[in-house]
C-alpha cells in the first residue's frame, strides 16, 4: 500500500473511530469516573473516592441482588442451556416440514421482548391465566406463579428460556449439518445406537460451538433485567431482584449514579474475569 492510500484509508477510518470512541468508549470512562464521585450529573461532580463503594457494600440489597442474580444464572444453565441442544439435535432428524419447525423455533426471538413478556404475564396470571386454566383441566392448581418468592424467579427462567432459544436452536442445527455424514454411517455400521451417536460423535464434535453459546449464556443471564423489570419489578419481597435491576434502582429512582456506576463497574470487571478464566479453561480443555 502505497503511501497516498494509506493517508486515503485513514481519512475514512478517523470518522468512524471518533464515532465509536464517543459512543462507545467514552461511556465506559465517563462511568468509571462516576464510580468515584457525587453527582446528579447536572451540578458539578464532588470526588469522594472510595464512598460510593463502601456505601455499596453496606446496602443489604446487594447481597439480595447478587444472589438472586446467580439463582436465575443457575436455573437457566440448568433449564435454559441444554434445552437448545435437545430441540436441535431432534430437529436435525426430521426430514418432513423442516422449514416449518425451524421457523415455529425461531419465532419467539422474532417478538419484541416487551410484548412476550406481557403476554407472559397474562399466561402466568393466578386467576385466569392460560397456564392455571390448562392445569385446572387436570385438576392441578391454581399456582401463584409470579405471587410467589419460591416460584417467581423460576418462572422468569422459563419465559426467558423459550424466549432466547430460537437463536441457539439455529447455530447448533447449523453446527450438526456440518457434521460429516461419514462418521456417523461408520459408527451405524459398528452397530452403535442412537444414544452412542450422539454421546462419541455429536457432542464432541459441536464442543466449540458449546462452549461459545455457555459463554455468552452466561455473561447474558449475569446482566438479566428485562424480565424481572416488566414482570415482577424485583418482588415479591425482593425475590427477583437482580444486580441490574438495582442499578436501575439507585440511578433512575434513589439519583444515586455513584453507586451505580460503581455497581457497574464491579459487574463488569466479575464478567471480565470470567470470561478470561472461561476462555482459558476452554483452551486447555480443548487441548487435551
Amino acid at each position: 500500500m502505497t503511501r497516498k492510500n494509506a493517508l486515503t484509508a485513514l481519512v475514512f477510518l478517523v470518522p468512524a473511530l471518533l464515532v465509536f470512541g464517543a459512543f462507545s468508549w467514552w461511556p465506559i470512562v465517563r462511568g468509571l469516573l462516576i464510580s468515584f464521585q457525587d453527582t446528579n450529573l447536572v451540578d458539578p461532580a464532588r470526588w469522594v473516592g472510595l464512598e460510593n463503594f463502601t456505601a455499596l457494600f453496606a446496602d443489604p440489597l446487594l447481597g439480595t441482588a447478587i444472589g438472586n442474580t446467580l439463582l436465575f444464572v443457575g436455573l437457566a444453565l440448568v433449564i435454559g442451556f441444554p434445552a437448545p441442544l435437545v430441540l436441535a439435535t431432534v430437529m436435525a432428524t426430521v426430514r418432513r416440514a423442516a422449514g416449518a419447525y425451524r421457523f415455529l423455533v425461531y419465532l419467539p426471538v422474532v417478538v419484541p421482548p416487551v410484548v412476550a413478556i406481557l403476554l407472559w404475564k397474562w399466561f402466568y396470571d393466578p386467576g385466569h391465566g392460560l397456564f392455571n386454566e390448562l392445569l385446572g383441566l387436570a385438576g392441578l392448581g391454581p399456582f401463584p406463579w409470579l405471587d410467589s418468592p419460591d416460584s417467581a424467579m423460576l418462572s422468569l427462567v422459563l419465559q426467558s428460556t423459550w424466549a432466547g432459544m430460537g437463536g441457539a436452536v439455529l447455530i447448533y442445527l447449523a453446527a450438526i449439518v456440518g457434521i460429516p455424514s461419514e462418521l456417523y454411517e461408520a459408527a451405524q455400521m459398528d452397530g452403535a445406537s442412537i444414544r452412542a451417536r450422539i454421546w462419541h460423535i455429536t457432542l464432541p464434535q459441536l464442543r466449540p460451538v458449546i462452549g461459545l453459546l455457555l459463554l455468552m449464556q452466561l455473561i447474558n443471564t449475569m446482566q438479566v433485567f428485562t424480565e424481572p423489570y416488566v414482570f415482577t419489578g424485583g418482588g415479591p419481597e425482593n425475590a427477583t431482584l437482580t444486580v441490574l435491576l438495582l442499578i436501575f434502582r439507585y440511578a433512575f429512582q434513589d439519583g444515586a449514579y455513584g453507586q451505580a456506576a460503581a455497581l457497574s463497574l464491579l459487574l463488569a470487571v466479575v464478567l471480565g474475569i470470567l470470561s478470561a478464566v472461561y476462555l482459558r479453561a476452554t483452551r486447555s480443555w480443548s487441548a487435551s
